[in-house]
């Protein structure tokens, strides 16, 4: 028990850091002035999770070699896997990380509101892939075994609320412990069926010319939620930061925030020389990033827009395991709107 506390608090402190991009509503800080002035950069340390969470923050990066930006001296640490990125949260070692949605959620709940989420940086990466062509809507699944990792976590919980909502049945799901399964057994027998992320889906496809993309799971979500009065999105991640940094910063986090977005912004409309990032940086080899980045949902998404579609997919996951958020929906607190 006092292991699983300790990886939550781990996790809400470093979801914390984010936040101070918009600890104040309403500022507007004249930050040339502050530089003039002899101000002290602020010293921002970054980390995320290897995978798509990481994409967009290439061009940031890659500009944050030069110096100081705005004000800001950013550090990012080694891209990590989830174990990597706990450990260095819960030793104060990164002020700003992109974590899991579902996860921020969790960290806000067992740590009292140690934590707010800044932006949503990744919307949905997970598709349903066939070794053939048997698939074309996903009432084509009734019937079919489909493996899938992620039991137990978003992955599980989106698949059965479209299978649900589309009215799906009779479907077999093998959970595979591993992505790598999953991409075998689409590999062992024709027209098998699996969900895969990106960019691993991707990487499968570049692979085997057999396995296609059969269904977009985002899309198939959107199309459900456009009948409700307000509707949501399937996202994969979220940036958070650690309060403490975000009281004694408000500034610096504000600048991070618009840096991100710019980011962003650039990874979206130039795919070539950030898959050359990305594979510099061994976040996935830069021919893969490269054929990946359309299907990959990077995204930067903050204020209102933010609240809602995060709120209506956490409310989507509640409602079949509350566990999976915490226990409960975060409150009104949660959410940063600068």
């Amino acid at each position: 028990m006092k292991k699983i506390n300790l990886i939550l608090l781990v996790l809400a402190l470093g979801s914390v850091a984010l936040f101070a991009a918009g600890a104040k509503e309403g500022v507007n800080v004249d930050f040339n002035a502050q530089l003039e002035a002899g101000t002290k950069p602020v010293d921002v340390k970054v980390l995320a999770m290897k995978g798509p969470t990481a994409m967009g923050m290439v061009s940031l990066m890659e500009e944050a070699k030069k110096g100081v930006m705005d004000g800001n001296a950013y550090t990012f640490d080694d891209l990590a896997t989830i174990d990597v990125v706990v450990a260095k949260l819960a030793k104060g070692e990164v002020d700003i990380a992109a974590i899991p949605a579902n996860l921020s959620s969790v960290l806000f709940n067992n740590t009292k509101g140690a934590l707010k989420v800044l932006a949503i940086n990744t919307l949905g990466v997970l598709y349903i892939m066939e070794s053939g062509d048997t698939v074309t809507s996903i009432e084509d699944l009734a019937g079919k075994t489909i493996y899938s990792t992620g039991k137990g976590a978003s992955p599980e919980y989106a698949l059965k609320y479209l299978l649900n909502a589309y009215g799906i049945k009779d479907v077999t799901i093998a959970w595979k412990s591993e992505t790598t399964e999953c991409v075998a057994a689409l590999a062992q027998k024709p027209n098998s069926i699996a969900v895969l992320p990106q960019p691993f889906a991707t990487a499968a496809m570049m692979k085997d010319p057999t396995i296609r993309i059969a269904l977009d799971m985002t899309q198939l979500w959107e199309d459900v939620q456009d009948r409700q009065p307000f509707p949501s999105t399937m996202m994969t991640g979220v940036v958070v930061g650690q309060s403490s940094f975000i009281a004694e910063h408000p500034e610096a986090v504000s600048r991070f925030l618009d840096h991100y977005a710019a980011s962003v912004e650039y990874v979206q409309n130039h795919h070539e020389e950030a898959a050359r990032l990305i594979g510099d940086l061994e976040i996935v080899p830069a021919p893969v990033a490269l054929k990946a980045l359309p299907y990959s949902n990077i995204t930067y998404i903050d204020g209102s827009e933010m609240k809602s579609k995060l709120s209506g997919y956490l409310k989507v996951l509640f409602d079949q395991n509350p566990k999976s958020v915490g226990g409960a929906l975060p409150t009104d607190e949660f959410y940063f709107i600068r």
